[in-house]
């Protein structure tokens, strides 16, 4: 069996589908999978790093680019669908997974005109129109949340949560001998975030003082790296500075607070390892879809969300201070953000995949996997 899944742009598109790959893989190891993505996004590092061929294709974002960046996405589309058609064609694949970006929906038409089984996976509470624009081509659509299914058939519609990578299930058991140093973890999704790493250089000199023997590990993106790792230097924090976190399930497993965006993988992946959080969303996010992601985890008591807007270096500081000098309300919160984890997910959308290509391709099922 063949799969292809478009999957690209950001670790949030990237990691899900890796999720799904590594899922279809233990049904059967037999299986062949390629990734399509392209030149601009995280797909060539990330892909590399956890063993998956990619193929590149000419695609180019249609929305948040102005008239102009919107003009050169719709004149790149006939292109892109070509070459999605050609892939399809010489792969012989049996399967095509959409997961949002720029990527998908040209692949999804492809599939849609070619005659092969298509899915889409939409991991935000509040849908990206690549998906919403090629959701009546697809046969499935996997949501994360309850809210997303209005954008959708709801015939087609399965809520099954976000694929996350069993390294994050797994971890517990490698965790390390906790000491009696608090460990606070900082990430501004798959590229950084400026805003949180202005903040916490800022609040640095307070952090120390608020929360002796802190120990910290900071993403940072590749620009900010240098002088946020300067910063920590200077500040005496033992710490971790890194550009990018490419074993997250480790990084998770070690803090007792997060601070981060609230991309839909990052919000899957804390409730799966039960983390209390710190969330800024990020402001410029089309349809302001972090927010939603973060006000599910806040309602439930597992989060704090500030918004960018009120976002300074004493605010960030008191707030981490705050809680973690509290164990009563960090105990509490993990709770909460472990009740709000779904760790099926990938096995689900597996077997709904094998059964809408008539299950002869399930040669080894999974022992446990939810039913179709």
């Amino acid at each position: 069996m063949t799969i292809v899944i478009a999957a690209g742009g950001t670790g949030g598109h990237l990691y899900p589908a890796v999720a799904l790959a590594r899922e279809f893989l233990r049904r059967d190891p037999a299986t062949k999978l390629l990734f399509v993505g392209t030149a601009r996004g995280l797909e060539s590092n990330v892909l590399a790093h956890e063993g998956f061929d990619l193929t590149l294709i000419g695609a180019k974002p249609v929305m948040g680019r102005g008239l102009f960046g919107a003009v050169t996405g719709l004149c790149a589309m006939p292109v892109s669908l070509w070459q999605c058609l050609r892939i399809l064609r010489s792969s012989r694949a049996d399967l095509v997974i959409g997961v949002g970006g720029y990527t998908s929906p040209m692949m999804i038409l492809a599939a849609a005109w070619a005659g092969v089984t298509r899915v889409i996976l939409e991991p935000n509470a509040n849908p990206g129109m690549a998906n919403k624009s090629v959701g009546p081509f697809a046969q499935r659509v996997f949501l994360a949340f309850e809210s997303a299914a209005e954008s959708f058939n709801r015939s087609k519609v399965r809520v099954v949560g976000t694929p996350i990578r069993k390294a994050f299930l797994e971890g517990i058991e490698r965790n390390r001998e906790k000491s009696g140093s608090p460990h606070l973890l900082i990430f501004g999704g798959s590229q950084g975030a400026k805003a949180l790493n202005a903040a916490m250089m800022e609040g640095l000199s307070e952090l120390t003082t608020q929360v002796p023997h802190l120990t910290v590990t900071h993403q940072t993106g590749e620009s900010d790296h240098p002088r946020v790792a300067e910063a920590y230097r200077r500040a005496g924090i033992v710490s971790e500075v890194v550009p990018f976190l490419y074993d997250m399930p480790v990084a998770l497993w070690e803090a007792d607070l997060v601070v981060a965006r609230a991309g839909a993988m990052t919000v899957a992946e804390l409730t799966a390892c039960g983390k209390p959080a710190i969330l800024i969303p990020l402001p410029s996010a089309i349809y302001d879809h972090q927010t939603r992601n973060a006000k599910v985890m806040e309602a439930a008591g597992a989060a704090v969300v500030l918004p960018q807007s009120a976002l300074t270096g004493p605010l960030l500081v008191r707030t981490v201070a705050t809680i973690l000098r509290d164990p009563e309300r960090l105990r509490v919160m993990g709770e909460a953000s472990l009740s709000l984890r779904r760790i099926d997910a990938a096995e689900v959308i597996v077997s709904e995949c094998y059964a809408l290509m008539g299950g002869h391709h399930d040669v080894n099922r999974s022992v446990g996997a939810a039913g179709v």
